[in-house]
C-alpha cells in the first residue's frame, strides 16, 4: 500500500510539472491544424477532441497508478461526453489532435507519437480472436503510429502494425500491414502510393489526401496495358487492311508452297 501511495505521489508531481506546458501545446496544435479555430478559448470550450484528450490524460494517470476501475470510469465518461473512445492504457504523445472526432476508437495497447492527427471515424483496433481473451492480456494488439502521422476519416488501422513517421493514410482506407515512413496509403486494402510532387510528401494535408492527388499504381498499370492493347489493335487493323504487306501471311504462303511441292 505504501509503495502504491509513493508511486501515485511521484506520478502526480511529474504530471503537475508538465501539465500546463502540455495543455498549452495541445491547444496550440489545434490552432495550427484547424483553420476553423479562431481563438484558444474557442478551442478550450468547443472542441471535443481536446476535451477527450484532457480526460484521457487524467484516466491514463490513474491507469499508471493502478487505479484501473476509476480510470475506465473516467474513460467511459469521456466517451459519453465526446463520442471519442480512448482506452486509458493507450500511450499518446504530445500535440495530439483529433479533428471533429465522432466515432474515433483508440485501443488499449495503441502507441501514438508526437504531432499525430486523426479525423472522425478512425479506429486503431486489434484483430486478435475473441476466444481465450485472458491469454491476450498485456499483449500488443493495437497499432503504433510514429510521429507526424495523419489518418484520414473512416480509416481502419488494425492489428499490432507500425505506421512509419510522417506517413499518411487516406480516408476510408483499411490498413493491416506496416506502412513505411513518409508515404501515403489509400484503398481497401491500403496500398502505398506517392504524390505527384514527392518533395511535398511530408507537408501537412487534411485527411491524409494531397490536393494534387496520388496516382494509384494498380490503375496506372491498367492504363499502361490499355494503351499497349490499343497500339496492338491499331497494328492488327493496319495489317488486315494491307494483307500483301503482312510478313506473317507471306511466311505462311511460302510454307504452304513448300509443302505442296514435296507432295
Amino acid at each position: 500500500m505504501e509503495k502504491t501511495r509513493r508511486r501515485i505521489f511521484s506520478l502526480r508531481y511529474i504530471e503537475k510539472t508538465l501539465m500546463f506546458k502540455r495543455f498549452r501545446e495541445d491547444i496550440d496544435a489545434f490552432m495550427a491544424r484547424d483553420p476553423a479555430a479562431r481563438s484558444r478559448l474557442e478551442v478550450f470550450l468547443c472542441y471535443p477532441g481536446l476535451h477527450a484528450l484532457i480526460l484521457y490524460r487524467l484516466s491514463h494517470f490513474l491507469w499508471r497508478a493502478e487505479w484501473r476501475l476509476l480510470a475506465r470510469m473516467i474513460s467511459g465518461l469521456g466517451r459519453w461526453l465526446t463520442l471519442i473512445e480512448i482506452h486509458p492504457g493507450a500511450k499518446i504523445g504530445d500535440r495530439f489532435v483529433v479533428d471533429h472526432g465522432v466515432g474515433v476508437v483508440i485501443g488499449e495497447t495503441s502507441i501514438i507519437g508526437d504531432d499525430v492527427t486523426l479525423y472522425q471515424g478512425v479506429t486503431l483496433g486489434g484483430v486478435a480472436p475473441s476466444i481465450d481473451s485472458h491469454t491476450q492480456v498485456d499483449q500488443k494488439r493495437h497499432p503504433t503510429l510514429k510521429d507526424d502521422v495523419i489518418i484520414g476519416s473512416g480509416a481502419q488501422i488494425l492489428g499490432p502494425i507500425i505506421v512509419g513517421e510522417g506517413a499518411r493514410v487516406g480516408a476510408n482506407a483499411v490498413v493491416h500491414k506496416d506502412i513505411p515512413a513518409g508515404v501515403t496509403a489509400v484503398g481497401i486494402p491500403a496500398r502505398v502510393v506517392m504524390p505527384r510532387d514527392k518533395t511535398r510528401a511530408k507537408e501537412f494535408v487534411a485527411y491524409g489526401e494531397p490536393l494534387e492527388g496520388c496516382p494509384d499504381p494498380v490503375l496506372r498499370t491498367i492504363e499502361d496495358l490499355r494503351q499497349q492493347v490499343g497500339v496492338l489493335m491499331a497494328r492488327v487493323e493496319d495489317l488486315q487492311s494491307h494483307p500483301s504487306s503482312d510478313p506473317l501471311e507471306g511466311a505462311v504462303s511460302r510454307g504452304r508452297a513448300k509443302v505442296a511441292g514435296k507432295k
